[in-house]
């Protein structure tokens, strides 16, 4: 009989390793997933706030339709959700948990905030310097297809996820695909679906990669090397849906660019500063074992600094490059030179995608606000109790993509359900990948939403779900394969 890998009982876990995992990076709802002390499931209350959340989500994914962009309708659900707990718990004496349960979410959103403003600072920062149009006209020089690029993407995303997360992986790529195919809807829309659904097959497998396989690294579920066993699933994941959308791109080259694009001064600086934040972000987990928000705050420090000595610089070096092109003869640079402002960082800090942030906190609040009802410990109890640990682990992989993989990850970990091991991994997989299913399933598909606002859309996404699900489909049935072993007598 198979070594049944089992959580350890919730009384023996040290109490600070349970505060580690509430603080973790970017974790949207953990605490609020743990239900209060009244259960307002069955009430008018829970049931209100149940159809006021559904309302909202209705409303997002009507955005392509509506153009109402889509933190409006999260947000007041949000304020509507709490309100209606703050209002119980007052009637009740209790006002004092409502009000901590909510801080405590908000902390967590606050983490996940100040995460996504870094990488989109400095996204915007390198795309100011002319990084991403130099990109395109490399490749555009190169000959690269259409198709081309959308296989070189989706698999640079997936390689690079692992180690860079897939939120900052998408973003990455989303920039190049942007600026490559400017103008053409159609393309971007496939070409940011592969790159979600590539972005979050790569973290899958990885501790680094999703937040959820963070969690589960670190409750002590899956040890750091036994995330290499969902390899082969995370890629049948990602090549299948790719495959086939492949077969539905024009194989034509984009349109040439018409001047050469220089890299403004400091571009290649930046973008080393930038993989210097990644690396500080992961030395904090890894090394210092504090949240990697620490890491990329201090990054934003780093691209002030340098900032900072462009601008004091920049006299100096107009200067220099003034005498060269007079030198030359090169009269199309000169005038160029006129047009050089110095480089702020703030203002690549108001460029940030805010309605994306925003929606993050309605979302985030809107969910935790429901964990705390109790709805996920229900929902997690209904699954476990009344089917078998594969068929829950499927399933919630698949709701993962409605209400967000990491809420749904906290409250397996919090029910602590007996599984062997492989179902461990086949649930880290599962809520791993099955955001792909929808744009708003994970946090690489929100953020694109913003980047690439209206060229890839919720309805751009869907029409592709059941391709997406036919290699959600897959990676499970490889998992179940490849990975049989480690499933013992738990079915």
């Amino acid at each position: 009989m198979q070594t049944l890998h089992r959580s350890p009982p919730r009384s023996r876990l040290p109490a600070a390793r349970w505060l580690a995992l509430a603080m973790l990076p970017l974790l949207a709802s953990p605490a609020a997933a743990a239900t209060g002390s009244l259960d307002l499931t069955q009430s008018f209350v829970g049931g209100l706030a149940v159809m006021i959340f559904v309302l909202a989500y209705a409303l997002v994914m009507a955005e392509e339709k509506l153009h109402m962009r889509k933190s409006k309708p999260v947000l007041v659900a949000a304020g509507l959700i709490w309100g209606l707990i703050g209002w119980v718990y007052v009637q009740s004496g209790m006002s004092s948990e409502s009000e901590h349960a909510f801080r405590i979410t908000l902390l967590e959103f606050t983490e996940l905030m100040l995460f996504l403003l870094v990488a989109m600072t400095y996204i915007n920062a390198m795309d100011e310097r002319g990084v991403f149009d130099a990109l395109r006209a490399w490749m555009v020089r190169k000959g690269f297809s259409y198709r081309t690029l959308f296989w070189m993407t989706g698999v640079l995303s997936f390689v690079i996820s692992p180690v860079a997360d897939n939120l900052t992986t998408a973003l990455l790529m989303c920039a190049v695909v942007t600026k490559v195919a400017e103008g053409d809807k159609p393309f971007i829309n496939l070409a940011c679906i592969n790159i979600v659904v590539a972005a979050n097959a790569g973290g899958a497998f990885s501790p680094f990669g999703d937040i959820t396989t963070l969690m589960v690294w670190q409750a002590g579920i899956v040890h750091f090397q036994e995330f290499f066993a969902l390899l082969v699933p995370s890629l049948v994941n990602f090549l299948i849906p790719a495959a086939v959308m492949s077969f539905f791109i024009k194989n034509r080259v984009p349109a040439s660019l018409e001047e050469d694009v220089v890299l403004k001064r400091g571009a290649r600086r930046i973008i080393v500063l930038f993989l210097l934040t990644v690396s500080t972000a992961v030395a904090c987990h890894t090394l210092l074992h504090l949240p990697p928000v620490l890491g990329m705050m201090t990054g934003l420090g780093y691209l002030q600094f340098f900032g900072y000595y462009l601008r004091q610089t920049l006299p100096r070096s107009l200067e220099r490059k003034r005498t060269l092109y007079t030198q030359r003869g090169d009269w199309k640079m000169l005038e160029q030179l006129g047009s050089v402002v110095p480089f702020d960082v703030y203002k690549r800090v108001a460029r940030a995608e805010w309605d994306t942030l925003l929606f993050f906190y309605g979302v985030v609040m809107c969910v935790g606000g429901l964990g705390f009802m109790g709805y996920l410990a229900l929902l997690s109890d209904a699954l476990y109790t009344g089917w078998n640990a594969t068929g829950a682990n499927i399933v919630l992989g698949v709701i993962s993509a409605v209400v967000d993989n990491i809420p749904v990850m906290f409250a397996v970990l919090t029910m602590e359900p007996e599984m062997s091991h492989g179902h461990w991994l086949l649930i880290t997989l599962t809520a791993g990948v099955g955001g792909s299913l929808l744009s708003v399933g994970s946090a690489a598909g929100v953020a694109l939403m913003g980047q690439a606002r209206g060229n890839y859309t919720f309805m751009g996404h869907l029409r592709w779900s059941p391709v997406i699900a036919l290699g959600y489909a897959a990676s499970v049935v490889a998992h179940l394969w490849i990975n049989a072993g480690s499933f013992g007598v738990y079915g």
